[in-house]
């Protein structure tokens, strides 16, 4: 019954610019698979109430669907599509940003022995975990919210907070719990990440970005990998890449030019690491992404 409701609202709400009413909140529908794309994850909570969704980070990949949820906890570069759509049975779910310092807030409340004990060691920065009762209740009781404007304002925050809970005492909640601990690995390497994706056409040694996080060399590449499933240089790549792509949009014609803005020194370089992360070469693909803009 959770599902049933849970994908109605999800389908009276969706906007073609997936915002809600409630903060943090947003809505998307697909109606056909379409290729692989490129995204940055944010750190949220998604949930699909039809279709399913495959995200690739570095070697890994994750798939979910009504019966589970994935969490990220980390702003990583993935590339996703979904599966198993139609327009007759599209794709509907939901993101729910996950804030640091309400996660903090939370731990900072809890009680001894109301969480479950830590794992040691870095944690992936995206996992899935199966639905639980509990979470899809508040999930459902959280888009109630957007037909009950006279609620929401005091409601809406109480519901988001006992979503966190629950996903803080559920089966990633190490995850989630460690998007909070400001001394926490998994907030030394977003420290990290936080700087490739602010100076990612800078050239970088890992020793300098060992030393952002408070690490030494060999347990920050370590941790960073586990965390991102990419080395510090195949991120910074892939942000490059990505960044490049949405520039090529706007100046097709201007690869060159591109290239060293995202801090390619050799154009050719740019060109065999962009085919070979995207399958056509960037003019092909350039003209291509310049046609769709056009059209939009």
């Amino acid at each position: 019954m959770g599902f049933d409701e849970l994908l109605a609202s999800l389908a009276r709400h969706v906007r073609p610019d997936e915002s809600t009413a409630i903060d943090g909140l947003h809505i998307a529908k697909a109606e056909r698979p379409g290729p692989p794309s490129p995204a940055m994850s944010g750190t949220v909570l998604a949930v699909l109430a039809q279709g399913a969704k495959r995200l690739a980070v570095g070697d890994r990949v994750h798939e979910y669907h009504p019966g589970s949820y994935l969490v990220t906890s980390v702003d990583l570069p993935v590339t996703g599509h979904f599966v198993g759509i139609s327009p007759e049975r599209p794709a509907l779910g939901l993101a729910l940003v996950l804030e640091p310092s309400a996660v903090a807030d939370l731990l900072l409340r809890a009680a001894p022995g109301d969480l479950p004990p830590a794992r040691a060691g870095a944690l992936p920065g995206i996992a899935v975990a199966g639905m639980t009762a509990d979470l899809l209740d508040a999930l459902v009781r959280l888009l109630r919210l957007l037909d009950r404007p006279r609620d929401r304002a005091v409601l809406a925050p109480l519901v988001k907070r006992e979503i966190l809970w629950r996903l803080l005492t559920g089966e990633q909640g190490d995850a989630v719990r460690r998007l909070g601990l400001a001394d926490s690995s998994l907030a030394h390497v977003a420290r990290a990440v936080r700087w490739i994706q602010d100076h990612y056409a800078e050239p970088f040694r890992v020793e300098e970005l060992a030393r952002l996080a408070g690490m030494s060399p060999s347990a920050f590449y370590r941790h960073f990998q586990t965390v991102t499933a990419l080395s510090p240089i195949q991120f910074q790549k892939r942000i490059r890449l990505q960044q490049a792509r949405l520039l090529l949009a706007g100046r097709p014609h201007d690869i060159t030019a591109v290239a060293h803005r995202v801090g390619y020194d050799s154009p050719s370089q740019f060109s065999r690491e962009y085919r070979r992360r995207y399958g056509v070469p960037p003019s092909r693909d350039a003209t291509r992404l310049h046609a769709g803009a056009g059209e939009g």
